[in-house]
């Protein structure tokens, strides 16, 4: 039977499973985290938005880092509340599209993100004379315009071309809607849409990661050739940067293994946590890393008596 994704069809989950009387424990786990992650990253904005010291280009750009965990949280967490307590674990085709626009735009939003991130750090390091000059406030607003604006408009163009498809089932084999998912029901040809995820993939993407590899060759460069306190401005910045690029790649790999290849002989309970960790872990992980590793923030936390005294 074909299903039109654009008209009022449901698409129905298997991954979800019957806990019995175990889904209210999930229910509060599940929410306990969405609160941590919504306050730690509230708390970090709200932090940097007050204090003037802060209005440096560095931590502009984890403002809008922290922004975009907190939308790509509501895009997935609320769902995922939902859908524990459901007995019918089913959605409307036009909020599933919804949703994976949302969730792939957080994921687009969070690569150019951290891409910025690695510049601004590569022009502190390896420019600094030039550092303030180079980086002025119209440039600052200008990059975060493009790490938003950009992903917006580019996912666009993929979510069109899957919500014209015409599907020929409706079960989704995870927790919450993917693209991928979606494009392997169509009864079309979506040759058209595969070819464009690899043309997406290794132009911008792959260009992003290009461009993030490129400034850390240049920052080792400088740190192996410079003095102690480069290297030392180099870690301590730096650092939790890495850490948050590279904990998000291995999800996202993680994620698009599970979505390529046939996962069905691995446990269910480690197919769903190998899926949600992308969109889980990383908006917890990032406002711990850079909480406590930023000298500066931490201070502040402190001293306004959000921390220890």
């Amino acid at each position: 039977m074909m299903i039109n994704s654009t008209q009022g069809s449901y698409l129905t989950f298997s991954a979800y499973f019957d806990s019995g009387l175990l889904k209210y424990l999930f229910f509060m786990i599940v929410m306990l985290l969405y609160i941590l992650i919504v306050c730690i990253n509230l708390l970090l904005i709200v932090v940097i938005c007050l204090n003037r010291s802060l209005h440096e280009p560095m931590y502009l750009f984890l403002c809008s880092l922290f922004v975009n965990e907190l939308y790509g949280s509501s895009g997935l967490f609320p769902f995922l509340l939902l859908q524990i307590l459901s007995d019918v674990h089913t959605v409307s085709a036009s909020f599933c599209f919804l949703q994976v626009y949302c969730l792939y735009t957080y994921a687009n939003v969070q690569f150019f993100n951290l891409a910025i991130m690695s510049y601004d750090r590569y022009l502190a390091i390896c420019h600094p004379l030039q550092y303030n000059s180079q980086m002025t406030n119209n440039k600052v607003a200008s990059l975060i315009a493009v790490s938003w604006l950009t992903p917006f408009l580019l996912v666009v163009l993929t979510t069109s071309l899957s919500v014209s498809l015409q599907l020929c089932g409706n079960v989704i084999n995870k927790v919450y809607c993917d693209n991928f998912s979606l494009v392997k029901l169509a009864c079309d040809d979506t040759t058209v849409h595969n070819v464009l995820g690899i043309v997406y993939m290794f132009t911008v993407i792959f260009g992003l990661i290009i461009l993030i590899l490129y400034t850390y060759v240049r920052i080792l460069h400088v740190c192996f050739s410079g003095s102690k306190q480069t290297r030392h401005k180099a870690v301590s910045t730096c650092t939790p940067h890495l850490a948050s690029l590279l904990n998000f790649s291995f999800g996202c790999f993680f994620e698009i293994l599970q979505s390529r290849f046939n996962m069905s002989s691995a446990p269910t309970i480690l197919r769903i946590l190998l899926s949600l960790y992308w969109l889980t872990c990383q908006p917890l992980f990032n406002p711990v890393m850079y909480g406590v590793s930023l000298t500066k923030i931490r201070i502040i936390c402190n001293t306004s008596g959000f921390g220890k005294r």
